[in-house]
């Protein structure tokens, strides 16, 4: 058997979201007249969605009810424009073109939801090139649960067992072996300072996303999919 599916996390794996989430989160201080959080250190937050920027930017300073708010009001601002810098990461680009061209299906599962995924992909010309968009309000599970992986590798056409899952965080690795998948892990994602993909149980880590096409060269060569 061999690798005929690849399915990617979308922030901070296939999309530089941060420079717009960031965005928002200081828009959302601002509106709060607390100081704007620095870029590089909100950057590595953004993996873990609005509400772990809502918690880095207002300082757990927050009741539940007040936080929930806060992530609705971060929302709503967001999805007025929420790809006005985002971007692939460099090199991705070529490299979709390049699974198309080898005969290997390509799709995106993400936690995040759709109303803010489908124009986001949209602007960026990927909606109609992937081959499935799995967004985190589709099924009740969320990743770190495979359901979610598991749907993106029907929706390919692919058995799971052919399909490889990348992400940007441990409950993308998560996810994907329980889904069955081997596994990359991206150490150029948003990752904190006090992380170490090489612990995750990824059955690679790259550090650029050039490194990509290798790992899966690897992975067709010496993973065993039917253990």
């Amino acid at each position: 058997m061999s690798i005929k599916g690849v399915l990617f996390d979308l922030d901070g794996t296939l999309i530089d979201t941060a420079p717009d989430l960031v965005r928002v989160l200081n828009r959302l201080l601002k509106a709060y007249n607390l100081p704007p959080y620095p870029y590089a250190i909100a950057r590595n937050e953004v993996s873990n969605g609005a509400l772990g920027l809502i918690r880095l930017g207002f300082q757990n300073q927050t009741s539940e009810t007040e936080t929930e708010n806060l992530r609705q009001e971060f929302l709503e601002l967001y999805i007025e424009n929420p790809c006005e810098k985002s971007k692939l990461f460099n090199g991705l680009d070529q490299i979709l073109t390049n699974l198309n061209d080898q005969g290997l299906n390509w799709g995106i599962v993400t936690n995040k939801p759709h109303a803010m995924t489908k124009p986001l992909l949209k602007k960026l010309g990927l909606l109609s090139r992937a081959g499935c968009v799995v967004s985190g309000d589709r099924l009740p599970q969320r990743k770190p649960h495979p359901a979610p992986v598991l749907l993106g590798a029907e929706e390919l056409g692919t058995p799971s067992a052919n399909c490889v899952y990348v992400g940007d965080a441990p409950r993308d690795i998560e996810a994907g072996r329980a889904a069955g998948m081997p596994t990359i892990a991206t150490s150029y994602g948003y990752i904190r300072s006090s992380d170490n993909p090489e612990t995750w149980g990824a059955s690679i880590v790259i550090k650029k996303p050039t490194e990509l096409i290798n790992a899966l060269k690897s992975l067709n060569a010496n993973y065993t999919f039917n253990e």
